[in-house]
């Protein structure tokens, strides 16, 4: 098959313009939020997928609840406040913030019964193999025995009944929260009151009953505390009973003058556990009182209440998800060590000598960027260690790393960025624990945030100096380096070893660099790069030549850039975009953007990295082709409002790796592609419900063939290059 067929071949023909259809109006843009809730339809569409095993079907439900609460938190919330607030300026698309709220309401509902029938049909495949969910009239006496014991050692220290009256006011239910409201009727007198039992969130959701042999039994600690309600409440019978959860806004807002931005944070931290309540989910049925009671106590309009018939907190699935049945799961895979790292002995510094290498995470492993940085921290060569740190583990082995070079005396600098959405506390933690150990800790920008993945390890080599660098499109965090695809670069070329530095003294003296050498760097210069290369592009189409640009993304909804592409599109340029979130672009309009072919891949690795390569006048794939690799999705926050980075490849092996492997095994993926039209639709081939007929699969490839430039002595066996041969 040629570089032409499988780059056009699973996209569909171009449609024509819609009616009214106005290319230089709002409506050239899809919406952004509805963009995002297309993504998550796609994320529990794989919870259907026959080719999926069963127990990654329930973690894949498990996601679309997560992401959805995470939605809400973050981006509902933030609409609904520029709602109130009056706000009528349009979004991009030209909607206004009530219009998008209404059209996210119904999709979002839809959503979440759709969630509720896929839980049941799992159910009813997880009962044929032996893995059930039970409700407490299915207990037997063993049961109960059980559950008599277990619910006394194990939870019911835990738990808070409180009845609600004028002594004892409706409390507070924080973000996440899961409670029980009652009605329940003393049997001396027949008095009535009205009770909530929190649910503690510290407390396993899914309790393991007794079983035989392989078989799992599962009853929801919902269910318990239902059973158990005369412990709980003795005197009493409980007449109604409902189920409900909280969703609150979880935005912060910071004081830019705060003289001291790690208290800011910590009292903001604080303040969002009283976010204001933009979401009630509420089991169907409940009788009006309660359910009345309920919303007027957390000051919620009906808009704001979804009733489910089944279960709350779909997130909490994922316990079901037992190392006892590694059969219902993903065979297993073991992250490849580079050849090269093998053939130097382990010895990091050395195999980076020998020539530049890119690691394709989760398929290399991740444990090579922490032995980079362990080892620099134990080598009496290394001087200095300066680290960028948005995201990272609890128990980081990068910032343990940090801490032994500043204890062994050596300048380590730590650039931890407090904004990291939810992981705020965590950063102020390592923060914390860095300065003990003698690190220099900087917080970058109050305005910016440092999204930007580097590490710099200064070498004494001889009478020289050498600048070891890694450059990633993903965080220093090792856990979710076994999901995520990423990319890390590893290079001692001294131009970009000197980039690294002006970047580091950007952050840490606000200094703007006034020469970069291979890098473009947002907020400065990376957005008007970007639309150079594009715009050049186009050139090479006009002038007759070659013209192509592949990059793949998190997220598309940059307008300057979208247009840039529309109008390289329609100067004749090929564009291929893989993006697996939101997707601001409309693909495939005749006579606008019929050159222009979206894809998303959703499957058993959450697909991170950020490229994008240009033919330069030669097509792709090409040896002429300018590769880049980028910590930036092409979104307004990324370009304008985040220290980011966008690093050009020039080593010939990399670029062959990225354009040849990488990018081809993406654009010629099969099996977890959804392709987007010109309508909004996301399609997938018919043919992939059928779990018998082989389809590629990019990931499965990339677990079966080694990287390009990491190979070594032992590889010097030919690995496919897709672009050329896929098969």
């Amino acid at each position: 098959m040629s570089t032409a067929d499988f780059l056009h071949g699973p996209f569909p023909a171009p449609i024509d313009p819609p009616e009214g259809f106005d290319p230089s109006a709002p409506g050239r843009f899809f919406n952004r939020e509805l963009s995002w809730i297309a993504f998550n339809w796609r994320v529990l569409d794989e919870a259907s997928n026959p080719r999926v095993p069963l127990l990654e079907r329930v973690r894949f439900l498990s996601i679309s609840a997560t992401n959805l609460d995470e939605f809400y938190t973050v981006r509902v919330a933030g609409l609904r406040e520029l709602y109130r607030s009056g706000n009528i300026t349009p979004s991009l698309d030209g909607m206004t913030a009530y219009e998008q709220l209404t059209l996210i309401n119904e999709d979002a509902r839809r959503l979440m019964l759709t969630q509720q029938e896929t839980f049941r049909a799992l159910r009813s495949e997880l009962e044929n193999e032996k893995m059930v969910i039970l409700d407490r009239q299915a207990l037997t006496e063993a049961d109960r025995a059980f559950l008599g014991e277990y619910f006394l050692s194990n939870v019911f220290p835990m738990l808070s009944p409180l009845a609600i009256d004028p002594a004892h006011p409706f409390p507070f239910i924080p973000n996440a929260g899961f409670c029980l409201a009652l009605t329940i009727e003393r049997r001396a007198d027949g008095l009535r009151r009205s009770a909530l039992l929190p649910v503690p969130q510290q407390i396993d959701r899914f309790i393991r009953l007794p079983a035989e042999g392989l078989a799992y039994r599962f009853l929801p600690l919902e269910e318990l505390l239902l059973d158990q309600l005369q412990a709980l409440f003795p005197g009493y019978v409980a007449l109604n009973s409902c189920a409900f959860r909280v969703l609150r806004d979880s935005d912060m807002e910071v004081e830019e003058e705060a003289e001291d931005l790690v208290r800011e944070f910590e009292v903001a931290l604080k303040r969002r556990r009283r976010g204001e309540v933009v979401r009630l989910t509420l089991t169907a049925g409940a009788e009006p009182t309660l359910k009345a009671l309920v919303m007027q106590e957390l000051e919620v309009n009906s808009d704001e209440v979804i009733e489910l018939d089944g279960l709350l907190g779909m997130a909490d699935l994922k316990e079901l998800v037992v190392d006892g049945r590694r059969d219902l799961q993903w065979p297993p895979f073991s992250p490849r060590v580079p050849e090269r790292v093998q053939d130097h002995e382990g010895d990091m510094f050395a195999a980076i000598r020998q020539k530049d290498m890119l690691l394709h995470h989760p398929y290399e492993t991740f444990d090579m960027v922490v032995r980079f940085l362990t080892q620099a921290a134990s080598d009496p060569n290394v001087l200095a260690i300066k680290q960028t740190l948005y995201r990272t583990s609890r128990d980081s082995p990068i910032v343990d790393a940090l801490c032994e070079a500043a204890e062994a005396g050596k300048s380590v600098t730590a650039f931890v960025e407090l904004k990291a959405r939810f992981d705020e506390a965590a950063n102020i933690r390592q923060s914390r624990r860095l300065e003990r150990a003698g690190a220099h800790v900087v917080y970058g920008f109050i305005q910016y945030k440092t999204h930007a993945k580097i590490s710099a390890v200064v070498r004494r080599e001889g009478d020289k100096l050498v600048t070891y660098t890694h450059w990633g499109t993903g965080n220093y965090h090792p856990i979710t380096a076994r999901i995520y695809t990423d990319l890390s670069l590893f290079t001692c070329n001294a131009p970009i070893g000197r980039d690294a530095a002006r970047v580091f003294n950007f952050l840490s003296g606000y200094a703007e660099p006034e020469m970069l050498e291979n890098l473009a760097i947002s907020p400065l210069s990376l957005k008007s790069r970007l639309l150079e290369l594009i715009a050049r592009e186009a050139d090479h189409a006009r002038a007759g030549r070659p013209a192509q640009i592949w990059a793949k993304m998190n997220s598309v909804v940059d307008e300057d850039v979208i247009d840039a592409l529309y109008a390289a599109g329609q100067a004749g340029v090929q564009i291929s975009l893989v993006v697996r979130g939101i997707c601001g672009l409309r693909p495939g309009i005749k006579g606008f953007s019929e050159n222009i072919r979206v894809k998303s891949i959703v499957g058993r690795f959450l697909e991170h990295s950020r490229i994008v390569c240009f033919g330069s006048g030669f097509g792709l794939p090409s040896d002429q082709a300018r590769v880049f690799m980028s910590s930036a999705d092409w979104m307004g926050r990324n370009l304008l409002r985040r220290v980011e980075t966008l690093v050009e490849i020039k080593n010939k092996t990399v670029k062959a790796q990225i354009v040849s492997q990488i990018m081809a095994a993406n654009l010629y993926d099969e099996a977890q592609s959804w392709v987007l039209d010109g309508n909004g639709r996301y399609l997938r081939d018919p043919q992939s419900g059928d779990p018998d007929r082989p389809m590629f699969s990019c990931h499965r490839f990339f677990m079966e063939n080694p990287s390009l430039s990491g190979r070594g002595s032992a590889g010097a066996r030919d690995v496919p290059e897709l672009a050329h041969t896929p098969d």
